[in-house]
């Protein structure tokens, strides 16, 4: 499966970042590790929303959506 993941941050809670990968739990525990630079300056990390595909395209497309501007809106109103 690949997933599609919406994080907030625990300490700065305006923070929010989306991901994309095939292992949801490694790579929720680096967001919060300090491994990924996009983030580590946010950590902890809390996982909001997760949504899993088959297909890894379909998730990298969404993942793409959803740091667009009409993905932003929705991810607004339905997934945060």
């Amino acid at each position: 499966m690949h997933y599609v993941y919406l994080l907030e941050s625990l300490a700065a809670p305006n923070q929010r970042y989306v991901g994309q990968t095939s292992n949801l739990k490694r790579r929720f525990a680096d967001h919060n590790s300090g491994k990924s630079p996009h983030t580590s300056k946010y950590a902890p990390w809390r996982l909001v929303t997760y949504l899993a595909f088959s297909n890894p395209v379909k998730a990298e497309t969404f993942e793409r959506y959803l740091k667009s501007g009409s993905g932003h809106a929705f991810a607004k109103k339905r997934l945060w």
